[in-house]
């Protein structure tokens, strides 16, 4: 684990981080089996004994890309705020999530492909911190339904359906484009996506009456 490695000088910072970037380029395109060391060193412009000399192995390099991306991942949904206005705390976390998926698209892939290959490598994590998360927000949107501020609906199928519909402009941001075509493939597709996902989303949480 990151945490518990020794205090690292500012060259072998910038060396690890090299090598994490070159890493995200060559798994979020090959996937974990089809990468190599070799691979990743190439992108880094480093030797193999160089990159050896931070990472042990491509594991440790996917672990520390994983963990890295995961934390990020959470970030949003970490943020949701039970004190606040549930509609406008929801209206923010599909806001953020689809800017995830506009700035992150390769660490994006490289969690799909990641899970769908069965988790091998983060399954604990899966089991551990997000499920943990994950619960304590739902019992937070519970909590808002029970109040009435909200309509009343599955909390953990909800977090799932806004997970699937923003991380789809990662995921298949090319098909995105190709179906949009020129005249509205273009930057604005996020905001379009915004707009159009909000409005699903926020329109059917009102509570009714």
């Amino acid at each position: 684990m990151e945490g518990s490695a020794p205090r690292r000088t500012r060259i072998q910072q910038e060396k690890r981080e090299l090598i994490l970037e070159a890493a995200l380029e060559v798994f979020s395109t090959n996937g974990f089996r089809g990468s190599t060391i070799d691979q990743i060193a190439e992108a880094a412009g480093m030797s193999k004994p160089n990159l050896l000399y931070y990472f042990r192995r491509k594991e440790d390099i996917h672990e520390t890309l994983m963990e890295r991306l995961l934390a990020t991942w959470l970030a949003p949904l970490r943020e949701l705020d039970d004190i606040g206005d549930p509609l406008t705390e929801l209206r923010s976390y599909i806001r953020r999530k689809l800017e995830m998926a506009r700035d992150f698209p390769r660490e994006s892939r490289l969690f799909a492909n990641e899970i769908l290959q069965g988790a091998p490598r983060i399954m604990p994590l899966l089991e551990g911190e997000l499920k943990t998360l994950v619960d304590e927000k739902a019992n937070v949107i519970k909590g808002w339904m029970r109040a009435g501020k909200i309509a009343r609906t599955d909390p953990w199928h909800l977090i799932f359906s806004i997970w699937a519909t923003t991380q789809h402009y990662a995921d298949f941001d090319v098909q995105v484009r190709a179906v949009l075509g020129a005249d509205r493939g273009g930057d604005g597709r996020f905001e379009d996506a915004a707009r159009f996902l909000e409005q699903l989303f926020i329109d059917g949480l009102k509570p009714k009456g």
